[in-house]
């Protein structure tokens, strides 16, 4: 395919062919991924073949095993790539938050009105016996510690908030306790609103009591006594 691009462009422009060679071969990756996490949230990774990922796609199978090697590979990029949607998305709905208490809630909310935490957890359980895949998952989850800490962050600094935690903690603890809650909670059967309902449960914690009644500061700006009764509280 990649053969093919390049015979329509430009001789005398070699650059522009290696462009547009690459741009295609993005298109072609995206679109294969679009198709494997709608296959594979639908019916499991051993309920899904290469030729059903290529047929949606529009693709041949060769591409497939061109761009990821195996299906496994395509399985863990396709729910890594899934993960780091439902965090912008997470982000995006909490961004109007005024409180620590709306800011969890709206958080939760968006993480637990999907299956893309699962699919995740999926790909996390796979990687243990397919250690070439686990660099993959290491980057995802370091990504979403890192925006995860930059988001909160700027929120505390912003309004003025007081956390039990401090702000990387608590970046780690929320996904932490997501993929707990929703690996537990899909094992049972469990219905979105059960999910959302536990996630506030567990997160509840973090957040000072009177956070809606008056305006917080950051544990770390507070005196050692102060700090001493949040660890107590925690």
């Amino acid at each position: 395919m990649a053969l093919e691009i390049a015979s329509d462009m430009p001789v005398g422009d070699p650059k522009h062919t290696v462009r547009a060679t690459r741009t295609a071969g993005r298109k072609m990756r995206s679109l294969l991924l679009d198709a494997a996490s709608r296959l594979f949230r639908e019916r499991g990774l051993s309920g899904v073949s290469i030729a059903d990922i290529a047929a949606v796609a529009d693709a041949f199978p060769s591409q497939i095993t061109y761009y990821f090697r195996t299906k496994e590979a395509l399985f863990v990029e396709a729910a890594c790539r899934d993960m780091l949607y439902l965090a912008r998305a997470a982000e995006a709905a909490a961004l109007q938050a005024r409180t620590p208490r709306d800011y969890t809630r709206a958080l939760v909310e968006t993480v637990t009105s999907t299956d893309s935490v699962a699919f995740f957890a999926e790909a996390l359980t796979l990687t243990r016996r397919r250690q070439d895949l686990a660099p993959l998952v290491e980057r995802t989850i370091d990504r979403l510690h890192a925006e995860g800490l930059r988001a909160y962050a700027n929120k505390i600094d912003r309004h003025g908030w007081r956390s039990l935690r401090e702000p990387d903690t608590t970046s780690r603890r929320f996904w932490a306790v997501a993929i707990g809650v929703m690996v537990e909670g899909y094992a049972m059967g469990r219905s979105s609103d059960a999910l959302c309902a536990e996630m506030l449960r567990v997160l509840d914690e973090q957040v000072s009591p009177s956070d809606d009644a008056a305006r917080l500061r950051r544990v770390d700006e507070v005196g050692a006594s102060a700090a001493t009764k949040s660890d107590r509280e925690a």
